[in-house]
């Protein structure tokens, strides 16, 4: 399909990237199978965290498109699933428009969340946003200074998934009266890792999208961890964020958890395709579909993972 049969609702729909929407849930889900584990699950913290995930997914992506077609690192060699703004189907002042909305509504959801978990929330969200933001935009974009791995790691793994716990914990906790002084000792250890799974297979994603554009990002100046690191540097990360994911279910089942945090390892023959993938392609050919596949295991490795706990 060219350009030129692009509607401008496909437009918006491929500047939204939904293929990208289960990295965002992800976390979420995990989050929800902890609480459910503890006995804290509440369904409409869950919810409105799994919608603010979302936004910030959507607005993230919206930022990442306007950003780096401005700043000149998205040209025609570059072997990536289509960029609305460089691609000229909508207007760069449209675009960045579409990401202040996008973020806007995930700040007014995430007051329902404060009322809930308290100041904490004002933290995490509004820390969310401008990493969001930040991540190609501002005066120093840290995803252009090999940043980018380790924001994804924090705030699409560990804050995502102690944060829907929380939430949820915090609303058992206060038993539904408004509060901005939720407990801050609200979040266990194994929440924390518990998120490592999903934080690693995030990682995982970006990983696989800088080795395919490692050369085209380091011709436009875009110093991405893959760039710093080379080929070689980049598939050891790849290897050592997706066999923690499943490290962890191992620990989880060793320390008396059950035999059910083990379901995430029925994924190990996807895996061990997609890093055959990984340490043998550079080019988009290859690795456009491995991106796809790293987020659908990370969907399934979450989904399973979160069942497991919270049988």
């Amino acid at each position: 399909m060219s350009d030129a049969d692009i509607t401008t609702r496909r437009a918006w729909l491929m500047a939204a990237r939904p293929q990208t929407l289960p990295a965002g849930a992800a976390p979420v889900v995990v989050g929800v199978g902890v609480a459910l584990q503890r006995g804290v699950f509440a369904p409409l913290p869950a919810v409105a965290a799994l919608v603010g995930a979302l936004l910030l997914q959507i607005g993230t992506n919206f930022a990442n498109d306007y950003y780096d077609a401005v700043r000149g690192a998205d040209t025609e060699e570059r072997e990536g699933f289509t960029r609305v703004t460089a691609g000229g189907l909508i207007e760069p002042a449209a675009v960045k428009r579409a990401m202040y909305a996008t973020f806007a509504v995930a700040i007014l959801l995430g007051t329902y969340l404060v009322w809930v978990g308290g100041s904490a929330i004002v933290v995490v969200g509004l820390t969310s946003v401008a990493s969001g933001i930040a991540y190609t935009g501002g005066p120093a974009p840290y995803g252009y200074r090999g940043l980018g791995d380790l924001f994804v790691f924090v705030y699409f793994g560990l804050v995502a998934v102690t944060g829907t716990y929380y939430v949820q914990a915090a609303a058992v906790a206060v038993a539904g009266v408004p509060t901005f002084t939720a407990p801050a000792d609200l979040v266990p250890l194994a929440a924390v890792v518990a998120a490592l799974p999903a934080a690693g297979l995030s990682t995982c994603i970006l990983v696989v999208n800088n080795i395919r554009d490692r050369e085209t990002d380091a011709e436009a100046g875009k110093r991405t961890l893959a760039v710093t690191l080379g080929y070689t540097g980049s598939r050891i990360e790849f290897l050592l964020m997706l066999g923690m994911a499943y490290v962890v279910p191992v620990v989880f089942a060793a320390t008396g958890y059950g035999l059910a945090t083990l379901a995430p390892l029925v994924t190990l023959p996807l895996a061990a395709r997609l890093a055959r993938t990984v340490l043998t392609e550079t080019g988009g050919e290859a690795l456009n579909p491995a991106l796809e596949t790293t987020g659908k295991l990370l969907f399934a490795h979450s989904l399973l993972f979160a069942a497991g706990l919270a049988v």
